[in-house]
């Protein structure tokens, strides 16, 4: 019979999956009322399309795999070659699952739409113009606005995707491959700072859970994955610790703050991570401000481009979403972004609040809380929030050994649903 507190782990879950059947019954009573959620598969950004594609099988296969064999390789290989095996086997869970819609629909072609950046690469013919200028057509009705997503950011992301063009990796499909190569690095950079912060035993225990994240679905291929990954390295080396991991790691952070301006929110987490761990304020701080400066010396203000964007967001189809249906239904895109497990691990975490475990979840729920009652992510949170996500997975650890397959099967059967089932705008 299950112990009690195996109970308790099936009761977080059983309202996890309450409340996204509320949300979904929710958003068919208010779409079929012509309430404007803008999401034909609300909660999830995306439409009710029952599908197979080439990736279906590869991604059955892997989930398969990781599912058996996942657990007793995170604790049997050396730490590196598990690291190492955990991010390999998280690129193709990635790519197999991008791909059951197809290679275009599904990769090469997400970040090509006229709402994507990808859309304004070819328009940059200098950079320094584009970065000092780039407030300027941030709010829409002009006719020179910057599309919905690059409006919608900081300049870094279209920063990156110029560059890759720059050096012969242009299209789709170089930047479908880039951004899930980057953001998979969540699978090596979370489990790091758990050994880092805790003990190599803990870190084992929630690798195949990092590795197996249903949130995969929206790393191929959103940007947001990308944000996820190089922040998650940031913390990482955070950390590690040391004077040059804590610039680096304050680099990588500062340069997150030009990606998306609700990475701000990291910055509780960043902060206890250096708190707990071996990395330096000071060198860390300095990294951050240093990016900083060089994009304001450039001619961009992050505070300018922040007030600019609020008011753009409020130019477009948020002021029609409803705040009293997205600020619970938000929670419910998350829960199928992060899977059951995850509803297990945290009512473990805040039962036996482990040190490092309940600092790093706990405050990539706060960030998550602040993101939701701000009224400035309406929906889509189950990739804007990809960069909070990947950290409850902390929580984890704390599973029982012999549910462990249980519980990743289950995260993986969430993930194969929502993206046979759904197809995502991402």
């Amino acid at each position: 019979m299950p112990s009690v507190k195996d109970r308790r782990d099936l009761w977080a879950a059983a309202a996890l999956v309450l409340l996204v059947l509320a949300a979904v019954i929710a958003g068919i009573i208010l779409r079929a009322n012509d309430v404007p959620l803008f999401a034909g598969a609300a909660p999830l950004f995306g439409n009710w399309l029952p599908h197979l594609g080439p990736g279906t099988a590869p991604s059955v296969l892997v989930a398969v795999a990781v599912v058996c064999w996942g657990p007793r390789l995170a604790d049997r290989l050396p730490w590196r070659g598990s690291l190492a095996t955990g991010y390999v086997i998280a690129v193709l869970w990635t790519g197999s699952l991008a791909t059951v819609d197809g290679w275009w629909r599904g990769l090469a072609g997400r970040l090509t739409t006229t709402d994507e950046y990808l859309h304004e690469v070819g328009g940059v013919t200098d950079i320094g113009a584009m970065i000092a200028g780039f407030a300027g057509r941030i709010l829409d009705f002009q006719p020179d606005s910057w599309t919905t997503h690059v409006s919608g950011h900081p300049p870094g992301v279209l920063l990156v995707y110029v560059l890759l063009d720059r050096i012969g990796l242009g299209g789709g499909g170089w930047a479908g491959v880039v951004t899930i190569l980057l953001g998979c690095l969540v699978a090596v950079a979370v489990p790091v700072t758990v050994c880092a912060l805790s003990d190599q035993d803990t870190a084992r225990r929630i690798l195949p859970f990092v590795v197996l994240l249903p949130g995969f679905v929206w790393f191929g291929v959103s940007a947001d994955g990308l944000f996820a990954g190089v922040t998650a390295v940031g913390i990482a080396l955070l950390a590690l610790g040391g004077v040059w991991r804590s610039v680096l790691g304050g680099l990588l952070l500062g340069f997150g703050l030009f990606l998306s301006y609700g990475l701000v929110l990291l910055g509780p987490l960043a902060l206890v991570v250096l708190i707990i761990g071996r990395g330096r304020l000071l060198p860390a701080a300095g990294g951050v401000l240093a990016v900083a400066g060089v994009f304001a010396l450039a001619g961009f203000w992050w505070l300018d481009g922040y007030h600019l964007v609020v008011e753009r967001y409020y130019q477009g189809i948020a002021t029609a979403r409803p705040y009293a249906y997205w600020v619970w239904a938000n929670l419910a895109a998350l829960a199928l972004a992060t899977g059951p497990a995850l509803a297990a691990g945290l009512r473990r975490t805040f039962a036996e609040r482990p040190r490092a475990i309940t600092v790093l979840v706990g405050a990539a729920l706060l960030a998550v809380l602040a993101a939701d009652l701000s009224g400035l992510s309406k929906a889509e949170v189950e990739r804007i929030w990809l960069p909070f996500a990947v950290w409850l997975s902390a929580g984890t650890a704390l599973l029982p050994r012999p549910s462990r397959r249980w519980w990743l099967l289950a995260q993986a059967v969430t993930a194969l649903a929502v993206n046979h089932l759904v197809l995502t705008n991402w």
